[in-house]
């Protein structure tokens, strides 16, 4: 247990603390956020990889009162160190995959080419090891009695995690806020890529009963099959038809309430970042106009926890990094603040 006697909240935060700069250790903490800094699949902007670091500094200048989560933030929030080794990993892939999203880029045959063979194999071999390391951390934090969030690199990040806390808890559900489906069936022949990360799930993880996408707008005619198909095991809810719901006079509270009535008793949130407006994530790797302001999110979880459905744990993901001002890395910390309140409230 952390003595917090000479702890103060109202001080300048000190860096040689932990994440906003709280004074917690990973065994008195009661939420563990698990940096993952891979971005091998990436099909635009990249840098996510290297985002924890940058969340990190910018979590300094949060201020940890919060109005509606007095004391959440004493139950301990603790991030662990970047694992070099990953980012390493990660790193010498995402130059492979370049490479070879460049190869098909210009209608080249894969079989016809024996380096790109290999790459192809060692990239999908790769995200295997990495999804089965996500659930080896995941499922020991868990086994310990720990809340967990990821803290990504790219999309594809938390499958080891969806499986670990299908073990853990059983049937739920997720609740995305992206501006992709992330549907794809092996996206440019990569099997675990973000662009596949919920396919992959709904295939693989039976105990996920219910995906709700929110501000879904830029997917694929394959991706729109498979949501009409998919017996309403995902409901999507794109960001042109909630905007003109509320162009239209509805408030965003009775759409938040019909989001809400979709999900089960246990939600997972999978937070990617450019689910927001791009002006707040401006170096997100896939941005797209339109998306949400931090608040109508912020909004939608709360009434989650308020309806009595249980948040168990979250991801978030493609913080992007440039700029001056590090804009990308100061929403993402605040972001990522909010989510340990919130999942540390709705575990209490």
């Amino acid at each position: 247990m952390t003595d917090l006697f000479q702890f103060d909240p109202n001080a300048t935060s000190n860096p040689k603390n932990n994440i906003f700069g709280l004074p917690f250790t990973e065994e008195s903490s009661l939420l563990v956020i698990l940096p993952i800094p891979w971005e091998v699949t990436v099909s635009y902007g990249a840098g996510t990889s290297r985002a924890a670091d940058h969340v990190f500094n910018a979590s300094m200048q949060v201020d940890v009162f919060d109005a509606e989560m007095k004391n959440s933030w004493q139950k301990g929030f603790y991030m662990r160190p970047v694992d070099k080794k990953v980012l390493m990993k990660s790193d010498y892939l995402r130059n492979e995959a370049e490479l070879y999203i460049d190869y098909i880029s210009k209608g080249e045959i894969v079989e016809n080419n024996s380096f790109m063979c290999k790459s192809l194999k060692e990239i999908n071999e790769g995200s295997i090891i990495l999804n089965k390391w996500v659930y080896d951390q995941t499922a020991d934090l868990l086994g310990r009695g720990k809340l967990v969030g990821l803290l990504g690199g790219d999309h594809s990040v938390p499958f080891g995690y969806f499986k670990a806390i299908a073990e853990k808890h059983g049937d739920f559900g997720i609740l995305q806020i992206d501006a992709h489906c992330d549907l794809r069936k092996s996206y440019e022949s990569f099997m675990y890529s973000h662009g596949s990360v919920m396919y992959n799930a709904l295939n693989e993880i039976p105990q996920l009963k219910k995906l709700v996408q929110i501000g879904t707008r830029d997917y694929s005619q394959e991706e729109w099959d498979f949501i009409c198909n998919s017996n309403y095991r995902v409901i999507t809810y794109f960001d042109k038809d909630l905007k003109e719901r509320q162009f239209e006079g509805q408030t965003w509270k009775r759409i938040t309430q019909e989001i809400i009535d979709h999900l089960p008793d246990k939600v997972y949130i999978s937070f990617d970042i450019d689910g927001l407006d791009p002006k707040l994530c401006p170096h997100t790797g896939t941005p797209v106009p339109g998306g949400f302001e931090t608040e109508q999110v912020f909004y939608l979880i709360k009434n989650i926890i308020q309806s009595g459905r249980k948040f168990i744990g979250f991801d978030l993901d493609e913080i992007g990094v440039g700029g001056d001002d590090d804009l990308d890395a100061n929403v993402g910390a605040r972001v990522l603040w909010k989510l340990c309140n919130m999942l540390v409230t709705s575990n209490s």
